[in-house]
């Protein structure tokens, strides 16, 4: 009797760890390898000529004098990663590099790349992250192996616009994470501030959220199981992958931007991260705005306070302001 208790109980358990070990597996190909990937250029260019038509005589401009141009570079673990870039109308030092969102690639921010070419006429670089675009990779890796991507390609920027280059990291949603992620890190001292638009605060935090919202379903253990996988395939984990951990580390300049009714990801995250940053910083909270939508609400106001705070450290006269 007790050979057969011992036999169905370690049936059961054997059952339950299979069971916990293949939601594990699934959760991270569906974060991590979805279907939806940003991989179709023109749907995403069509669809950013539609949202945001401001951008288009810009970017038939772009098109007409071949002036966006593409770029790759090969990361150390030989995957090819691609990005456009694009020169101010004149000789300038000033430089963004934009970093796209979850699902999204370069094209699907082509609106900031009009704020920052456009309207204040400053060289732009912005990548495909990895599993999108144009670029090579097996899974999105949700900022954290991104930030060493970025920091190849902040490596990068002097060959393509020449020496001397004052640079803002500007990144949206995972993008913004990224950006966090990426500002602990040690930079070229030509990287000067960021713009981080509705990032969160870890990896952790947000699948947390996701796994209750989408399926009703707490982290323990799916949840701790599928970062045990990822660290096993992709040599990370969800509670390492921390933007508050990144940025207590960074004491170059941040804005932080985010809706107040951004539910996706939670308007409370905001303040953890802000909290978390050394001075300087600025934050400002976008009122009625949801996830990734204060600039499409607010264009103006948005370029007016982009502008006003990398003008700030940017500038030829900026060096003392980040002493």
């Amino acid at each position: 009797m007790k050979k057969k208790l011992s036999y169905i109980i370690g049936s059961a358990l054997l059952i339950i760890a299979a069971c916990i070990i293949g939601g594990g597996i699934f959760m991270v190909n569906f974060a991590l390898s979805p279907e939806n990937r940003g991989k179709d250029m023109e749907t995403s260019m069509a669809y950013m000529r539609e949202t945001y038509p401001q951008i288009n005589e810009w970017i038939d401009s772009l098109q007409q004098h071949n002036a966006l141009k593409d770029t790759f570079l090969t990361a150390p673990d030989g995957t090819p990663l691609h990005a456009f870039y694009a020169r101010s109308s004149k000789p300038t030092a000033k430089t963004a590099v934009i970093i796209h969102g979850y699902t999204d690639n370069a094209i699907r921010m082509f609106h900031i790349g009009y704020l920052y070419n456009s309207s204040l006429d400053y060289n732009i670089l912005l990548p495909d992250l990895r599993y999108s675009g144009l670029s090579g990779g097996k899974a999105i890796q949700m900022g954290w192996l991104d930030r060493l991507d970025v920091l190849q390609w902040l490596n990068t920027t002097p060959r393509i616009f020449g020496d001397s280059l004052r640079v803002v990291v500007h990144g949206i949603s995972m993008g913004a994470a990224t950006t966090m992620m990426l500002s602990g890190e040690n930079l070229p001292d030509y990287v000067r501030c960021f713009v981080e638009d509705c990032g969160y605060t870890s990896v952790w935090d947000q699948f947390k959220k996701e796994l209750h919202e989408q399926f009703g379903l707490p982290a323990f253990p799916l949840l701790y199981a599928a970062s045990g996988i990822c660290d096993l395939k992709y040599k990370w984990n969800f509670k390492e992958a921390s933007s508050v951990t990144q940025i207590k580390k960074c004491t170059k300049p941040m804005f932080f931007i985010h809706g107040d009714q951004d539910f996706f990801v939670p308007t409370s995250m905001v303040y953890q991260l802000y909290d978390s940053k050394p001075q300087p910083k600025a934050l400002w909270i976008v009122p009625k705005a949801g996830h990734a939508d204060s600039y499409r609400l607010y264009p103006s106001e948005y370029t007016r306070r982009v502008k006003s705070f990398t003008e700030t450290y940017l500038s030829n006269h900026s060096t003392e302001a980040l002493r």
